[in-house]
């Protein structure tokens, strides 16, 4: 997606991950409501699956590839011919497959493409940034979010209520993704970051001092919370950490930096998954609400790192992004960057280099 998208597209269709996501656990959430009193109704959920799993399976085979790996594996018929079908009448398919070339042409010279080379120089910053972009959801709390129905069975609710919890905050965080799409068209990726980060923070330590407390209040006030932090997720951090993700990794190593960023996600799936319940159970930290705390702390944590190094990519082409990570910018010089300040740039170190 991110090698065809046009830079004013990037956004707002890459926040459909999110929209996709929660779309499935609503329908599942809903599947699960519908089968809570009916005998063997667990076969019935596990069936459900199947049509959905197929879905994709059957779109894997139809979907063409990209003109820039075409170009890549030298079939310029091929990738005239799919870049054709992506542009809208009246525009010249060629022009943008020579940008794509100079691009593809101007990285090669630098290396050949390894998983090595992800890590080396330039590409390790680019590759750091994808790894925690990767890492965001994760940080916010999806973890606890996707157990959200049984963590207030936890905190005191009850199971059918319980589950009408989480299809509630399915559908807020659902209306909330379908308008990032918007969001992400209009504001920039580290500004929503940085700003619904900054909110999360708060959300999350307002849960946690409820957690001091027991009774209902708590109980309604932790399902509350849970819901503000999926619409605020949803209209900033989660969307757009899949677009800077997606947008900071060089074109020669896209398809390995990808890979980097989705065995980060998955493993740190795999180990919130598996602590986080030792932290709220019971019988195990027994923190219940109080694990707002403990996602406080990771919001904040990750408030710094976003500020410190995540750029601002939004509308920049890949030739863009090349040059100014090339330039080794702050990340918060990105936004101010033309390609005048890169021809200066290049302009003095020509004239100290010929003793001027």
């Amino acid at each position: 997606m991110s090698e065809i998208l046009p830079p004013n597209l990037r956004g707002p269709l890459l926040a459909f991950f999110p929209i996709f996501t929660l779309l499935g656990q609503l329908i599942g959430a809903a599947v699960i409501f519908a089968c809570l009193n009916l005998d063997n109704g667990y076969t019935i959920c596990f069936a459900s699956q199947w049509p959905f799993s197929i879905i994709p399976l059957v779109m894997a085979f139809i979907i063409p590839e990209s003109p820039t790996y075409l170009i890549r594996r030298n079939q310029d018929e091929k990738a005239y011919k799919a870049q054709k079908r992506l542009d809208t009448p009246g525009m010249d398919p060629e022009k943008t497959l020579d940008a794509i070339r100079q691009n593809i042409e101007h990285e090669r010279r630098q290396t050949n493409a390894t998983y090595v080379d992800s890590f080396r120089g330039v590409n390790l910053r680019r590759t750091l940034i994808i790894m925690f972009a990767n890492s965001l959801p994760n940080i916010f709390g999806l973890t606890l979010l996707s157990k959200s129905s049984y963590f207030v069975q936890v905190v005191g609710m009850k199971a059918n209520l319980s589950v009408i919890v989480l299809i509630l905050g399915l559908v807020c965080g659902l209306i909330a993704n379908i308008a990032s799409v918007w969001v992400l068209s209009k504001v920039g990726r580290r500004r929503l970051i940085l700003t619904t980060l900054s909110l999360l923070t708060v959300v999350w330590t307002a849960m946690g001092i409820s957690g001091c407390w027991s009774g209902p209040v708590t109980v309604w006030y932790t399902s509350i919370s849970l819901i503000v932090v999926v619409i605020v997720a949803g209209l900033g951090v989660w969307p757009a950490s899949h677009v800077v993700g997606a947008e900071t990794s060089a074109l020669h190593l896209r398809s390995k930096a990808q890979g980097i960023g989705w065995f980060t996600a998955g493993a740190n799936n795999s180990i919130f998954g598996f602590v986080l319940p030792y932290i709220f159970n019971p019988d195990k930290g027994n923190l219940k609400a109080k694990t707002g705390f403990v996602y406080a702390g990771l919001c904040a944590l990750g408030l710094v790192i976003s500020f410190l190094c995540i750029p601002e990519m939004k509308g920049r082409t890949p030739a863009e992004i090349d040059r100014m990570f090339e330039s080794r910018l702050p990340a918060r010089q990105f936004r101010h960057w033309t390609n005048s300040t890169a021809e200066m740039d290049d302009g003095v170190s020509r004239a100290g280099s010929s003793g001027v």
